[in-house]
């Protein structure tokens, strides 16, 4: 009996033990650090530095594509660099706008503008958010035309996971709807969002984004709505565009939070890009002084092992660009006329100051503002003198090449020689513009590849690759990823038959 009751005095004071233990257990089993909902203002920093992309294999739809397309970057090389190079679809490269936006930005941002359109102490994020909704969404549909929109980004919200696609003049109108409404809705006196990364809760830098980025979607409808356009144009003017390179629009980097175009061609793709032959041979030929900071050549370089720094120079007379329409083979036939020794010795962006690892990006600029102003007054869509505001544009460029590092500035006594050189003609007015668009908006991938499609500026020739897959003279848009037509076949369908065939050939609604 004694021992019996030994054992039975350990289990009660077991059984106590235990018992004390649940007190407090589920407070105790909850994770106080691992948040089941974010702050919606880190939420949409998230969309806007991802828009950047997230490593640097996203970037090569702009390095294959948009860059070549509109001869500013090349590369000689095939297999999983061929696209505007060669003209041709390369299935690995022409998603990754797709991808990487939807994926990411699109969810992030739809998700703020979802969780802070009734919130009354967030009215400022929620319009900042539209607006950015509206900048997103205007880079898918440029990109690849009719796209899922209203429904688009609505499969975490709405449980919608076979989106419908919108007519892009129907994306379009809503887009400047969108940027109508948000910017003049944007209130500095009402609560801000400092801990925002693009303009840190700023609201007058935001409004000017905003009208800025109306600006240059009402300009995107030249060709088709005239009337729209200008309507946009007026409305933009009177809220406010943005007044100097402090306004810009920029994603900032560091470097622990790397520029990924400048990260992969530091890396992996170092020795595969280089500027292209008319971007090159334009620069050159009106002495600008942006080449000698965008360019440089490893001098006499005979492989990749040859590009090292004393072989380097920025001085833009040896600068050679690489002509169009050769692969890495090719490419050896005419070396001889173009004074090189090898494919690695024409020039490349120069990784020590607009592609430095830490080097910003930036999606709406003063200086692209300036020159999209210009034009709306040259068609008579704005009031104020088209000359003036042509020079400012291209002044604005050169000015914001300090931007990306000190001992990249151009001295204000080359900007006055350049723009005493070349002043504004308005018999060529739509020409000049849009040429200098081209070089105000290097580096700039969506944007140079829409803007080129719809001014036809500048005049390139066709790329004479001869193995091209396409009819025209240029890409005009990159197709619906394959993924797409396995997991929203009948939406994919409907958008091509509305849209046309799902090729390089086929345009967009604003680009007739």
């Amino acid at each position: 009996m004694k021992i019996i009751k030994i054992y039975l005095t350990g289990l009660l004071t077991t059984l106590g033990l235990l018992s004390g233990c649940d007190k407090g257990f589920d407070e105790l089993n909850i994770n106080k650090v691992d948040p089941t909902t974010l702050a919606p203002s880190f939420q949409l920093n998230k969309a806007i530095t991802d828009a950047t992309y997230l490593d640097g294999f996203g970037t090569l739809q702009h390095l294959t594509y948009e860059f070549g397309i509109v001869q500013q970057i090349i590369t000689p090389y095939g297999s999983s660099l061929a696209g505007a190079n060669y003209n041709q679809n390369n299935v690995s490269n022409t998603p990754n706008v797709w991808q990487n936006y939807y994926r990411n930005v699109v969810k992030q941002v739809g998700d703020v503008v979802e969780r802070t359109q009734n919130d009354a102490e967030r009215s400022n994020l929620y319009h900042s958010a539209r607006i950015w909704k509206a900048y997103t969404f205007m880079i898918l549909t440029d990109t690849y035309g009719d796209i899922p929109y209203f429904e688009g980004g609505k499969g975490y919200i709405s449980d919608i996971i076979q989106p419908k696609y919108d007519p892009q003049e129907v994306i379009y109108k809503d887009i400047l709807k969108e940027l109508d409404e948000a910017s003049a809705a944007l209130d500095a006196s009402k609560p801000t969002e400092p801990t925002e990364i693009l303009y840190g809760g700023d609201i007058t830098k935001w409004k000017r984004f905003g009208y800025s980025l109306m600006l240059r979607a009402a300009m995107r409808l030249t060709k088709v709505e005239p009337n729209t356009a200008q309507t946009y144009v007026a409305k933009a003017v009177a809220g406010g565009l943005m007044q100097s390179n402090a306004d810009n629009a920029t994603m900032r980097h560091t470097a622990l939070y790397n520029n990924y175009i400048a990260q992969h061609l530091a890396a992996r793709e170092k020795t595969n890009f280089y500027l292209a032959a008319p971007f090159v041979n334009y620069l050159k030929t009106n002495n600008d002084p942006r080449l000698g900071v965008i360019a440089i050549r490893y001098v006499g370089a005979k492989g990749g092992p040859e590009q090292v720094a004393s072989r380097a120079s920025t001085d833009p007379a040896v600068q050679v660009g690489m002509p169009i329409g050769y692969d890495n083979i090719t490419i050896n036939t005419v070396l001889g006329q173009h004074g090189v020794a090898s494919l690695w010795d024409f020039s490349q962006v120069n990784l020590n100051t607009v592609l430095k690892i830490d080097a910003p990006e930036f999606f709406v600029t003063y200086a692209q503002t300036q020159l999209l102003l210009a034009e709306a007054v040259q068609r008579g869509w704005a009031p104020g003198d088209a000359a003036a505001l042509f020079a400012s544009g291209v002044r604005a460029h050169m000015e914001q090449m300090a931007l990306y590092d000190p001992k990249a500035a151009i001295p204000e006594s080359a900007i006055q020689t350049y723009l005493q050189a070349h002043p504004f003609d308005r018999s060529k007015a739509l020409e000049q513009i849009n040429t200098q668009y081209w070089v105000a908006s290097f580096l700039n991938g969506p944007e140079l590849f829409a803007n080129f499609r719809r001014s036809g500026y500048p005049t390139l020739s066709k790329n004479p690759y001869p193995a091209s897959e396409i009819k025209g003279d240029f890409i005009r848009r990159m197709p619906y990823p394959d993924s797409e037509t396995i997991v929203n076949q009948a939406n994919v369908s409907e958008a091509i038959s509305r849209q046309g065939p799902n090729t390089l050939d086929t345009r967009v609604w604003w680009d007739k």
